[in-house]
């Protein structure tokens, strides 16, 4: 197995080391607010988000899905928000340092990832981790190539197609 992730980009000819990673600040919804609503409405911080409407309340938590790049020891990262219950979410905060890891809370998948058929509304599991990481993302089984990837892993050829299309925005 190799050590490292290496590839040249296609896109600009670099030498890229180290397995890709890339995140999300905020979830989509909290994109689609105006300026506005996002300072009267929301309430976010680097890994929780609320987003209070005249229908309710939507709930959102910071997370990392892992995607196990054939060949290689590191995975693919993606840092990214997931929705969840009002009964879920305040488990979790109320918990936070000392979270029971076995802990599992069901979410939807909250942001667009590059390459991928829309990733929005996929079906997850968060996982808490105690310490100062941040939950560990598990993608329901699906045919939706996210999860395909999630649950068997993509090869050097594909993590690199998708490392090149998030850094410049094609394929």
């Amino acid at each position: 197995m190799a050590a490292i992730f290496l590839f040249t980009c296609s896109c600009c000819g670099e030498l890229h080391e180290g397995s890709p990673s890339f995140g999300y600040k905020t979830p989509m919804p909290f994109d689609h607010l105006s300026e506005h609503d996002k300072q009267s409405i929301a309430q976010i911080n680097d890994d929780l988000c609320k987003i209070d409407h005249p229908e309710g309340t939507d709930y959102f938590a910071r997370v990392v899905l892992e995607l196990p790049i054939h060949g290689t020891e590191e995975p693919f990262l993606w840092g990214v928000w997931v929705s969840l219950s009002k009964e879920s979410f305040d488990k979790y905060t109320s918990t936070w340092g000392e979270h029971d890891e076995s802990d599992s809370y069901f979410g939807w998948f909250s942001n667009r990832l590059p390459y991928y058929p829309d990733t929005i509304n996929l079906k997850t599991n968060v996982r808490p981790r105690n310490g100062s990481a941040r939950p560990y993302l598990e993608l329901q089984p699906s045919d939706h190539p996210l999860a395909v990837h999630y649950h068997h892993g993509l090869s050097a050829q594909e993590a690199q197609k998708i490392a090149e299309e998030a850094m410049h925005g094609r394929s």
